[in-house]
């Protein structure tokens, strides 16, 4: 069982490279874009000497994404998943290999976490709107009705064919919480397979931090502090070629009479997930894999969560719960550094 690393404050993280630029040796030129895509900023920093082959990767990486986003999205006229949502208790659709792999996925990781992360969450989000202009709290009603909806066991899907139906008419599949992990590791794919073999890429907040900085040495990944602006950290975990995924409830979220709700549905109550998790973070080998841990995690809460963690090979987790305390698994507890000094180490969970 892995032991766990406990520091005591409040704070929200957000991953942010720290001397990505100033730090690399000269032996490598750095080539940056930005570009906007899958709903956020998609940031890519890539340090190689050949600058058209590297402008060539990033090219085809934004052409990935934007393909991925064009098939999973919600947020357009049409897309494969918007097929799929309009047709639920009617018929089967056929998708490309992409969207069956990251669904097959997302279904997976539901049965992992006995739906604490559930594909099918789609009604009850729109019934809230998080991140959007239409923002509310629903009645009580409106959730009850929409609950029996919420079923990832509802999900049928035909190998053969690769084709997937939902059930239950009403009932609509969200991929935001694994979708841009899937993309994380595609971007990965792209640039490796060009010969990159130092990147770093932020997908809003999704990290894929390919092999190591110029000299060697690890990427530096900052822990944002919640109670100061950004850019300001508390502390610093190092990763070599790895993906670094949070869920938080900072991301995104509407206070109403001074109660924060935020985007992160529980799938059994339809509200705000509230299980003594403020942040998830979640660091392995793939993106995919995080993202959707991250999510399972914060909802799950702290011990159920830290156990399902346990129960995986290479899969690394910060939890920060809401009385102030950070835990950080044993296999990542030597490249987690503290920054601020107000902050108590503790040794175990209990």
């Amino acid at each position: 069982m892995k032991k766990v690393t406990n520091f005591v404050f409040l704070l929200i993280m957000i991953m942010i490279p720290l001397m990505a630029c100033n730090n690399q040796s000269n032996k490598a030129n750095v080539i940056q874009e930005e570009v906007f895509a899958l709903g956020t900023i998609i940031e890519f920093k890539i340090y190689d000497d050949d600058s058209k082959k590297a402008k060539e990767a990033i090219d085809k990486s934004i052409q990935r994404i934007r393909e991925i986003e064009d098939k999973m999205t919600i947020n357009k006229d049409k897309s494969e998943l918007i097929e799929i949502n309009n047709n639920a208790g009617i018929n089967f659709i056929y998708v490309s290999p992409d969207t069956f792999f990251v669904i097959k996925k997302a279904s997976e990781y539901s049965k992992l976490s006995q739906g604490a992360f559930d594909l099918t969450i789609e009604p009850i989000v729109k019934l809230w709107g998080i991140g959007t202009d239409n923002a509310r709290i629903p009645k009580q009603e409106e959730i009850d009705v929409l609950l029996d909806l919420i079923n990832y066991e509802d999900l049928i899907l035909d190998e053969e064919s690769q084709s997937v139906m939902l059930r239950k008419k009403g009932q609509a599949i969200d991929l935001g919480a694994i979708a841009k992990g899937y993309a994380g590791d595609e971007v990965k794919r792209i640039l490796t397979e060009h010969g990159i073999q130092t990147a770093f890429v932020n997908l809003g907040g999704n990290v894929v931090a390919i092999g190591t900085k110029v000299d060697g040495s690890p990427w530096k990944i900052g822990i944002q502090n919640p109670l100061d602006e950004r850019g300001s950290h508390v502390a610093v975990i190092e990763v070599k070629d790895k993906a670094v995924v949070t869920s938080g409830n900072y991301e995104r979220y509407f206070i109403k009479d001074g109660k924060r709700y935020h985007h992160i549905i529980d799938p059994k109550t339809g509200y705000p997930a509230e299980a003594g998790i403020i942040s998830s973070t979640i660091v392995t080998d793939q993106s995919i894999d995080a993202d959707a841990l991250s999510t399972a995690v914060y909802v799950m809460g702290l011990e159920k969560g830290l156990k399902l963690i346990e129960r995986m090979e290479n899969v690394e987790a910060v939890i920060i719960t809401e009385d102030n305390q950070i835990y950080v698994t044993a296999g990542l507890r030597e490249d987690f550094k503290l920054s601020n000094p107000q902050f108590q180490l503790l040794e175990n969970l209990n």
